[in-house]
């Protein structure tokens, strides 16, 4: 069985996520965000780390602190 990856730019991996792509620029800056790739010149996400990104980030209520300092 191949599994094909799926490689996603800035603007379609923000889409994903729910957040701008400005913010997605800041956390690579920062070194907070999901995994990313460079292909030459262009930063790609794989589809997989985008949604294994948002997967740790799973909360119970907004008073969940065991979390923080993950960003």
């Amino acid at each position: 069985m191949n599994k094909e990856v799926v490689f996603l730019r800035t603007p379609q991996s923000a889409k994903v996520l729910g957040v701008s792509p400005r913010s997605l620029e800041k956390w690579r800056l920062e070194g907070r965000g999901p995994q990313f790739r460079r292909h030459g010149r262009v930063v790609v996400y794989s589809l997989k780390d985008l949604l294994s990104w948002s997967d740790g980030r799973v909360h119970c209520s907004t008073s969940d602190t065991e979390r923080e300092g993950q960003w």
